[in-house]
């Protein structure tokens, strides 16, 4: 009897191990850093290529993760609860129960995440090895959950659910982000940046970029001082150059190739050739993916690209700074033009320009305004009154009230926003329509 028991003692800690490993390699993968990983590589390191080969597929990593701390955890808790009913009787489940999940708790979660935080990439480059073998082993039964998950949701009465997949990384990692946010161990402007990180996927160029009726442009045809002058006047180093129409966009003038063919013809602005020195434009599609159009920019070493539809008409442009400001927020020098699109108002409201994308808004107040079918907050209040409204007018949604400020012909410029208390929000969408007091 007391060989068994040691047996069995021996195998719960055995299970115990295996589980605070799964814990430690998920949290040390997901935290290490790429940068590192990817300079490792580059000097020859075979365990940092594991590395980055394990991190191109993160379902797979998080789903032999998911699936193999569950069985150890489940295993290891059955057999405690069989000791102890053997050596107590049937209260020995309650003991059993209550050790396990301080034991599990403590040495197979926190204690393991914990380490694997602070070394991250030292624990990623030890466990790799190991979680290949892991994956090897786990993956056929990690595709058969899925397989059999899928054949249920197919049985429930909307198809919107059939091809979710629980074990999708992304949305485990943004789970941890939130929850690490929430007890305080990642700040808020970190836990954006991340969440910016992993939108990146699911964004369009169509959603950041610039709009045409914001672009600064040039005529090509305009004379070589006329065009230093605009250069000079606007606050941008990359200025599309067009010709015949504004809409024809033929290059694109970098104020350093500028300045170097002044150079070249001693300062002579007269001698210079804006078309020769422009370069070509180059056109995106405005479903490009931004995460797509970031690894573009950095495979061709540039930094803006216009934006087309599916007609080839120009909608805009997309910066690299535009990009990374969904990522890291605003970014400004000393020679950007201080935008007060948004004004906090001393009663709490919000002025804002209807051309402010709702993302900007939501990053910078903190609220969760929906932006799946409209861009800007002019475009959001358009379709949920599915009307152009006047100014004068407020509606009520999403448990904000807007308030209509003025409008330009069909365009809303100024809408002043408020929340409302959380007790007095309504389930989901309502509006309403009425007319602000004078003044």
């Amino acid at each position: 009897m007391s060989l068994d028991i040691a047996v069995t003692l021996t195998a719960i800690a055995v299970l115990l191990l295996l589980s605070a490993f799964f814990n430690g390699s998920e949290t040390a993968l997901t935290a290490v850093s790429r940068a590192r990983m990817h300079a490792l590589e580059q000097e020859g390191n075979s365990r940092a290529r594991l590395v980055n080969h394990l991190l191109r597929e993160p379902e797979r990593l998080i789903g032999v993760v998911l699936l193999g701390n569950t069985l150890v955890d489940i295993l290891a808790a059955s057999l405690a609860s069989g000791l102890a009913v053997i050596l107590i009787g049937p209260a020995g489940v309650a003991y059993a129960t209550a050790i396990m999940t301080v034991l599990i708790v403590i040495f197979a979660a926190v204690l393991p995440k914990t380490y694997a935080f602070a070394f991250a990439d030292r624990l990623a480059l030890f466990v790799a090895p190991l979680m290949r073998v892991m994956i090897a082993v786990l993956n056929p039964a990690t595709r058969t959950i899925q397989v059999i998950v899928r054949m249920f949701l197919k049985l429930t009465p909307t198809s919107r659910d059939d091809a979710a997949n629980i074990l999708e990384a992304h949305a485990e990692i943004r789970g941890t982000i939130e929850l690490q946010k929430i007890e305080g161990a990642v700040a808020k402007r970190d836990a954006a940046m991340l969440g910016g990180v992993l939108d990146l996927k699911d964004l369009k160029v169509l959603d950041i970029m610039v709009h045409r009726t914001k672009m600064q442009t040039i005529n090509i045809n305009d004379a070589p001082e006329k065009v230093i002058d605009e250069v000079l006047k606007g606050q941008f180093t990359r200025v599309p150059l067009w010709k015949d129409e504004p809409e024809n966009i033929v290059g694109v003038l970098h104020t350093k190739d500028l300045l170097l063919a002044l150079s070249r013809a001693s300062w002579d602005v007269a001698k210079i050739d804006i078309g020769a020195v422009a370069a070509q434009p180059w056109f995106v599609p405005d479903t490009t993916s931004v995460g797509n159009q970031l690894n573009e920019f950095l495979r061709r070493k540039a930094q803006l690209a216009l934006v087309v539809d599916e007609y080839g008409e120009v909608q805009g442009l997309i910066t690299l700074e535009d990009i990374l400001e969904e990522i890291v927020g605003q970014i400004a020098d000393e020679h950007d033009v201080q935008d007060a699109a948004i004004r906090l108002q001393a009663d709490g409201s919000v002025n804002v320009d209807g051309t402010v994308a709702v993302r900007d808004l939501n990053r910078q107040m903190d609220w969760d305004l929906p932006d799946d079918e409209a861009t800007t907050i002019a475009g959001l209040v358009i379709h949920e009154a599915q009307s152009i409204p006047e100014p004068g007018q407020a509606f009520t949604f999403y448990g904000y009230r807007f308030e209509i400020l003025r409008k330009n012909r069909n365009k809303i410029t100024a809408i002043r926003i408020r929340p409302i208390a959380a007790k007095q929000r309504r389930p989901r969408s309502t509006l309403e329509s009425d007319a602000m007091d004078a003044g």
